[in-house]
């Protein structure tokens, strides 16, 4: 474990040496250099990753110590926080910022509070308080903006592809590509699309899903054509075909406004707004194509 160990101790000096790097060249406007700087931070992000699966690996189980009396009980003050706690990491309380990136992750697209909520519902445990969702993504700015990249991730908000604001009421993962956080005039039907692929294949893992699940697989399954019959005969695999198949049609054209609008906000924009969108200066200069 002794390795282990010294490798994490590593590993964190040089996050922490990357994100003081990042800020310093984001404050001085060295645009090319944070880039490369950031990419060389999720690298040593995924090592430090690793390194922490090894060491959790070698670690003696908690529960398995504890004795036949179980482990320790959940404490009054998190009730009521949005957290849930996970068995699979030995009860620990899961904050509700890691809960939307699971789902988020799992559609792999900006998504709403209330489709979140629902994947939420049918694929992991506990519960998800929506109404926290909105506050949440303006918490995560304020961070942002006092320590930038001082996170492996944050959560942010989808760019409209004319004026590259936040769009109403989607959240998105800070480490996406721009393109995939832009949404033009077809870019709703896509992801709809997308979210609703992604969620028959998780379905599909699953051997014995739950009535939410199968609830949730229906509502998206209804606004695909020829997806599906009745609730009784659905599958998985006909809302695969059927959505890829509609997707085909959508996505060359959405690719295309999603690629224009990302290179203008690569061009334009600041790194907090390319991930909480732009202001009213910005807007009007992008509007213009300036």
């Amino acid at each position: 474990m002794v390795p282990v160990t010294r490798e994490m101790e590593a590993l964190e000096r040089r996050l922490e040496r990357l994100r003081t790097e990042v800020r310093r060249a984001v404050t001085t406007g060295d645009r090319d250099r944070a880039r490369g700087l950031r990419a060389e931070l999720r690298d040593a992000e995924r090592e430090w990753e690793g390194a922490l699966a090894r060491l959790e690996a070698q670690a003696p189980d908690a529960r398995d110590e504890a004795g036949a009396g179980g482990g320790p009980q959940p404490s009054p003050a998190s009730a009521g926080t949005g957290a849930r706690r996970d068995p699979a990491r030995g009860g620990a309380l899961v904050p509700a910022r890691e809960q939307v990136h699971e789902v988020l992750t799992l559609l792999g697209v900006p998504s709403a509070p209330r489709l979140i909520v629902a994947v939420h519902s049918a694929f992991y445990p506990g519960t998800l308080d929506g109404t926290r969702l909105t506050s949440l993504r303006r918490d995560e700015e304020r961070s942002f903006r006092t320590a930038p990249y001082a996170r492996p991730y944050y959560l942010c908000a989808a760019l409209t592809a004319d004026l590259l604001a936040p769009a109403r009421g989607l959240l998105a993962v800070s480490t996406w590509p721009v393109e995939r956080r832009i949404i033009g005039p077809l870019s709703p039907r896509v992801d709809y699309l997308t979210a609703a692929i992604r969620v028959a294949e998780r379905y599909r893992e699953i051997p014995d899903a739950n009535v939410e699940a199968r609830r949730l697989l229906w509502r998206l399954m209804a606004n695909i054509p020829h997806a599906a019959v009745s609730f009784r005969t659905m599958s998985a695999d006909d809302v695969v075909a059927a959505a890829k198949a509609e997707l085909a049609v959508h996505q060359a054209a959405d690719s295309e406004i999603r690629s224009a609008a990302s290179a203008r906000a690569i061009a334009q924009l600041t790194d907090v707004e390319q991930l909480y969108g732009a202001g009213l200066r910005a807007s009007r200069s992008s509007g213009t194509g300036a």
